[in-house]
């Protein structure tokens, strides 16, 4: 028997569960076997960097069989990370509780549990709620020939196969980044019919300014377009038209570094400018650091290419999120938001000022963080970074559920999934659960049907002329339709990267970034898609419902959000449910057998029903 009983995703022993506003009340009730005979019980608890702990008096409530309970409510008035425990008064000493294994034990020297505590006025924009994304990688996705690559500043291949293989450095020793497919803003705008078929109410493109190299995180000028993907007249249209659909457009921002091929930096004299690298009498000169390095400069993870900024330095900042800046021009053309690259290494002051600025410019638009860890608890460069407790990100990109959903899918062990998604689910603030970045592949990853249904490893020097087998494609496309489904149906925005709906294949970088595969995609898969989108759409206020009942046997799940309750079993066996309503099955669940109370889920089923 347990000597103490303490679960914070049970309401009975933290009442709310997960983050907490400010000044919102807290209950915390704690059950102590009798036998141990608690006199007085404390909770204690510490803001993060501080070493001095509150104590609060718990209040004795009455016998809960062979156990005695304890409760006290708890209100916070300053945003932030909290870490608490308990501890009682025995006859012989004073008896600690901590966490182990998620777990409470009566144990010295244990782990605390963390409590977010969140500005009581964050909000999020309402459009992001139940929303569906779709990510373009813009020189990859579709070239319209109704655009015509403009004349660039730099030596630029251009593919004239669609279908080629992305050069890198294993076919090209001198490799630079500067093979282009040429996809562009008009083709984007060409197939935003299709983009709307699959549900989708946000684009996410990969950067769009101008830029030396295909993938554009090397920034050459802020204020344009790249030649070979259209204008900002062309971005403007590319904004309107989706809105007339119903879809918004998030952009890049690529804040933390600069091409050296720039107008700012002017490492090879391509811009009629006296950029940084010509000297102090640069109006950019102090926006980089010069050393005696064999680069000369502060470089982005020893990248020549992508000098650092400072992104504190006033100017810079005022460039960047002042009135009339980036930030603003690109919001007026049409921009609803920004995905923050390597949010990681910007500066507090610099992302206080970007939200400011955004916000200001549109108080509905979105920003979104690349942290690829629990943002709550992230640190960085030395500091605890700050992103959600209400005055900086809105969301950021799920890594963590990323690799809960591929480990489930892969592996099955449901417990370990539901461990792994709880986490999130505590310790990020609600409104940023309703806007989560959910990803399976991005331009940073595998591609997710590579990951599913490759079970050897490919060295990447053979990444290249890699096929997968027809027994591997089949094993990866099953195992992205299970995917898929956890990804569209937890908290959150599901982000499909495109081409992951018709089979597009691919390892890392540069091979998850191929064309659009036209004429060759896997129709079957994209009707699944759909499918998954029109659920959303259906069912739009039950996906902005919370988490309800999520239980864990073998290698099923299941949870309730609003009136639809969701199963999915990874494992080889059937496996037995218990529903508390009368449903109906509405997506998927083939062969499910309803007998009262119980559901039966054969092996690997997966779906929703929905209240009678």
């Amino acid at each position: 028997m347990e000597r103490i009983r303490f679960d914070t995703t049970n309401k009975i022993y933290k009442n709310p569960f997960g983050a907490l506003p400010t000044d919102c009340i807290c209950t915390f009730t704690v059950d102590v076997l009798k036998e141990e005979a608690p006199e007085t019980v404390q909770l204690s608890y510490r803001a993060d960097g501080t070493s001095d702990s509150v104590y609060i008096d718990m209040n004795y409530v009455g016998e809960q069989e062979e156990y005695l309970r304890f409760s006290c409510d708890v209100s916070f008035a300053e945003s932030g990370l909290y870490f608490y425990r308990f501890q009682f008064s025995c006859p012989d000493g004073i008896r600690f509780v901590g966490k182990k294994d998620g777990k409470a034990y009566i144990e010295d020297w244990l782990d605390e549990w963390q409590l977010t505590v969140y500005d009581k006025n964050f909000q999020t924009p309402a459009w992001a709620k139940g929303a569906t994304m779709y990510q373009i990688f813009p020189d990859r996705f579709c070239r319209s020939s109704s655009y015509m690559p403009q004349n660039a500043k730099n030596e630029r291949k251009i593919h004239e196969n669609w279908f080629d293989v992305p050069d890198f450095i294993y076919d090209n020793p001198d490799y630079k980044g500067n093979d282009y497919f040429c996809g562009n803003l008009k083709g984007i705008c060409e197939r935003l019919p299709y983009i709307k078929e699959l549900g989708v109410d946000v684009i996410y493109l990969n950067p769009v300014f101008e830029s030396p190299e295909n993938h554009r995180y090397s920034t050459g000028n802020y204020e344009n377009i790249d030649p070979y993907l259209g204008t900002n007249e062309d971005f403007e249209e590319l904004c309107q038209k989706a809105k007339d659909m119903g879809i918004r457009v998030i952009l890049d921002g690529v804040f933390s570094h600069t091409g050296a091929d720039s107008i700012y930096f002017n490492k090879y004299g391509h811009y009629d400018s006296i950029g940084a690298c010509q000297g102090e009498a640069s109006p950019y000169y102090h926006w980089y650091s010069f050393n005696d390095s064999d680069a000369g400069y502060e470089c982005w993870w020893g990248f020549e290419n992508l000098p650092n900024v400072n992104e504190a330095a006033p100017d810079y900042l005022q460039f960047i999120t002042g009135e009339k800046g980036v930030l603003e021009q690109w919001q007026n053309r049409g921009a609803s938001g920004w995905r923050l690259d390597v949010a990681d290494e910007l500066p507090d002051v610099f992302i206080d000022a970007l939200r400011s600025r955004v916000k200001q410019t549109d108080s509905d638009a979105l920003i979104i963080g690349e942290v690829w860890e629990d943002a709550t608890n992230k640190f960085a460069y030395g500091e605890r970074r700050r992103y959600l407790l209400g005055q900086q990100l809105d969301s950021v990109m799920n890594y963590p559920w990323r690799t809960a959903i591929i480990d489930f899918v892969k592996w099955g062990h449901a417990e370990g999934f539901k461990e792994q998604v709880l986490s999130i689910m505590e310790n990020y603030p609600t409104p940023v659960l309703d806007c989560l970045m959910n990803i399976l592949s991005t331009h940073d990853t595998e591609r997710i049907i590579n990951v599913l249904g490759v079970d050897h490893e490919v060295p990447h020097s053979e990444a290249a002329g890699y096929c997968l087998t027809e027994e591997e494609y089949k094993r990866g496309a099953e195992g992205l339709r299970k995917a898929a489904f956890l990804q569209f149906v937890l908290p959150g925005v599901p982000s499909i990267y495109y081409g992951d709906e018709v089979g597009l294949t691919g390892f890392r970088d540069p091979y998850c970034r191929m064309g659009y595969p036209y004429g060759k995609e896997d129709e079957a898969l994209l009707s699944y898609f759909k499918a998954l989108g029109d659920l959303r759409k259906t069912y739009r206020q039950d996906f902005v419902s919370p988490v309800e009942e999520l239980t864990a046997i073998g290698d099923t799940v299941s949870f309730v959000r609003g009136d639809l309750f969701f199963v999915a079993n990874m494992g080889k066996c059937d496996e037995n449910v218990k529903m508390k309503s009368d449903f109906v099955t509405i997506f998927g669940c083939e062969n499910v057998k309803i007998q009262g109370e119980m559901l039966t889920i054969p092996a690997g089923v997966f779906g929703v029903l929905r209240k009678k």
